[in-house]
């Protein structure tokens, strides 16, 4: 007790020469902070002390004020601070700058901004059409209500990385002005893809399956399998498949494979009679001939992975029951969830499942109901 009495003596008698030396002006920015902080205080007398804006900025206006004509430190502000840091008002004023010169100004002046729905359109217009220059987009936009400059459609579309028409359109036998994926789109229903693949049996005997696909529909052609494919047998393949589309009507016009020399002369010759025209796909390069690939590895993830292959003959009872499976009940998602030979199932009736290759794969369909059927 004795000693906290002398300890606020000293402290008095040092603040009272302290106040002594002070100017007018230094002495009232005090008086506004101390007031200030009384203020709050007996307003947060039971709960904890939050100041509202208004009071964050008197405190921290007039701590910069004191701080900047005393030049006193941090520290020799907590004698006049006592209710929060020094840094705490300090801070609060920083913000209060920060807020001033990132406070949004609306701009009164230039040409209004588009939505981000209107560019979306303007870009999609581009890409879809890469001949329509600039005023055939904004034509385009006017009939759809939509009023735009023509600068205003070059700066999006420079913004965006999109040439111009003729640059866009520039391509030799204007390939260019529908690009590659809306020419295989076109022609799609035309192209057949052939390949050939291995498997290894239980007994390491190599034996290769050759299979066409139709790239429009992906129907699939299991052509045949042999342990020693020479030009005759291969030959032989591609007469039967020849056979087989003209009896379904359904000729092709282009057919794709790569550079194997199974694929010799006499093969292409069988489908050029027929006015197919053979492209060869360019050395190692796998995804030229994508649809084809993309069926080896379907067939392997979901049929061969999971059996051990005993003979040749179990092998092709195999992938004759694979192929019809996925000719006629497994959904593609590249053809909207059907199937490559259209299913005519009925749309109502009680659900079965089907076990393909043993129970390996399930299919799922519906048949009729038998009741209520009129009796003999």
């Amino acid at each position: 007790m004795v000693w906290f009495t002398i300890t606020f003596i000293f402290s008095t008698i040092f603040d009272i020469i302290t106040v002594g030396r002070q100017s007018t002006l230094e002495k009232d920015l005090e008086i506004l902070l101390l007031r200030q902080q009384i203020a709050i205080l007996q307003r947060k007398i039971n709960s904890p002390i939050r100041p509202n804006r208004v009071e964050k900025l008197t405190i921290s206006i007039l701590t910069v004020k004191l701080k900047k004509f005393t030049n006193r430190t941090s520290i020799q502000l907590k004698g006049v601070i006592r209710t929060f840091q020094p840094e705490t008002a300090l801070r609060w004023h920083r913000e209060l700058v920060r807020r001033k010169w990132t406070y949004h100004r609306e701009n009164k002046g230039g040409r209004p901004s588009i939505t981000k729905e209107l560019e979306k359109l303007i870009l999609q217009l581009a890409q879809d059409n890469p001949p329509w220059g600039y005023g055939k987009i904004q034509g385009e936009l006017i009939k759809l209500n939509f009023h735009v400059s023509q600068s205003t459609i070059r700066n999006i579309l420079g913004r965006n990385g999109i040439q111009p028409a003729p640059v866009r359109n520039s391509m030799p036998l204007g390939y260019g002005s529908i690009g590659w994926r809306k020419l295989m789109d076109h022609y799609k229903d035309q192209i057949l893809a052939c390949d050939f693949f291995t498997i290894e049996t239980i007994w390491l005997q190599t034996i290769y399956v050759l299979f066409f696909i139709e790239l429009g529909s992906r129907q699939v052609h299991f052509a045949g399998i042999s342990s020693s494919p020479n030009e005759i047998w291969i030959t032989q393949q591609a007469r039967q498949l020849i056979w087989e589309l003209q009896e379904n009507d359904r000729p092709g016009c282009f057919l794709i494979h790569d550079n194997d020399r199974k694929f010799s002369k006499a093969f292409d010759a069988v489908f050029e009679s027929e006015g197919i025209h053979v492209i060869h796909t360019p050395f190692q390069a796998p995804n030229a001939n994508a649809y084809a690939e993309r069926w080896v590895r379907t067939v392997r993830e979901e049929c061969l992975d999971h059996i051990l292959i005993l003979s040749s003959h179990h092998l092709k009872r195999v992938l004759s029951e694979y192929s019809d499976y996925y000719n006629t009940c497994r959904p593609h998602q590249g053809i909207n969830q059907q199937t490559p030979v259209p299913y005519a199932h009925p749309p109502i009736g009680t659900i079965h499942r089907r076990k393909i290759l043993g129970g390996i794969i399930n299919d799922y369909y519906r048949s009729p109901s038998l009741i209520n059927l009129p009796s003999s």
